[in-house]
C-alpha cells in the first residue's frame, strides 16, 4: 500500500510553468550541512530558517489542484508519519488553476489568523474534491465550514471583510513568483532549500530531510 502511494505521489505534479533548475549542493555559507543528500535547488538570496532537530516545510499549494489534493492525503500524512513533530509544516496558497474565485485561499488565511489554518486546509480539500463543491463557496457554504472547523461565523466574516486574508494571500503568491514556484505541490525547506517538478517524489523528499536531521544530530 505505500509503495502504491509513492508511486502515485511520483507522478502527482502539475505543472504551470515549463522550466529546468539547476541541482546545487550546500555550502556553509548558506547553512546547509556539506554531506546533504537528495535532488534539491538551492535559492542563494532566501535566507535559511532552519532550527536545529526540525525542519520547516513550506508547501505552495491550490485548492482546486488535484495533486495538491493528493499530497494532502498520502504525501503529508508519509512525512508526518517518518519524522513525526521533527516536521514543521505550514501551507501557503498559490493558486494556479485559471478561472476560481479567491474566497477559499483567503478562507484558509482566515482561520489560520483564527488558529485554525491546518483543519480548514484539510476542510477546504475534501469540500472542494470529494464534495464536489468547487463553484463558488457563498456565505451559506462557508458558515457551515466555518461551524465544522469551530470558529464564530460572525468574527471569521468580519476577518474576511478587513481584506487581511486577501493581502496574505497576495504575499504567499509574491513569495511563490520570487522564488520561482514552477509547478504545485511545491515545497520549500528551512527557507531556503526548493524541491519541486521532477524532485517532488516521497523518497526524495524524505532523503533530504533525514540527511538534515542526521546532520543536526551529529553535531
Amino acid at each position: 500500500m505505500v509503495s502504491r502511494q509513492y508511486a502515485q505521489w511520483a507522478s502527482a505534479i502539475c505543472a504551470v510553468i515549463i522550466w529546468s533548475v539547476a541541482v546545487l549542493w550546500g555550502s556553509p555559507a548558506i547553512a546547509v550541512p556539506l554531506d546533504m543528500q537528495g535532488k534539491f535547488e538551492i535559492l542563494t538570496g532566501e535566507v535559511s530558517t532552519h532550527t536545529p532537530g526540525k525542519v520547516k516545510v513550506m508547501e505552495f499549494a491550490d485548492f482546486y489542484c488535484p495533486h495538491c489534493h493528493h499530497f494532502e492525503e498520502t504525501g503529508l500524512p508519509l512525512l508526518v508519519k517518518e519524522f513525526g513533530n521533527k516536521l514543521e509544516i505550514t501551507m501557503v496558497g498559490y493558486p494556479v488553476i485559471r478561472g476560481k474565485l479567491p474566497t477559499a485561499f483567503d478562507m484558509y488565511e482566515q482561520a489560520k489568523m483564527m488558529g485554525k489554518g491546518n483543519e480548514m486546509r484539510r476542510i477546504l480539500f475534501r469540500t472542494i474534491h470529494k464534495d464536489k463543491i468547487d463553484g463558488v463557496l457563498d456565505r451559506s457554504i462557508r458558515s457551515l465550514l466555518i461551524k465544522e472547523v469551530g470558529l464564530d461565523v460572525a468574527a471569521f466574516e468580519a476577518g474576511m471583510e478587513s481584506g487581511k486574508p486577501a493581502r496574505a494571500v497576495e504575499d504567499g503568491r509574491r513569495w511563490g513568483e520570487r522564488i520561482k514556484v514552477s509547478s504545485t505541490p511545491s515545497i520549500l525547506l528551512d527557507g531556503n532549500i526548493k524541491v519541486d517538478g521532477a524532485n517532488m517524489t516521497p523518497e526524495n523528499v524524505i532523503t533530504i530531510v533525514r540527511s538534515i536531521l542526521d546532520a543536526d544530530a551529529r553535531k
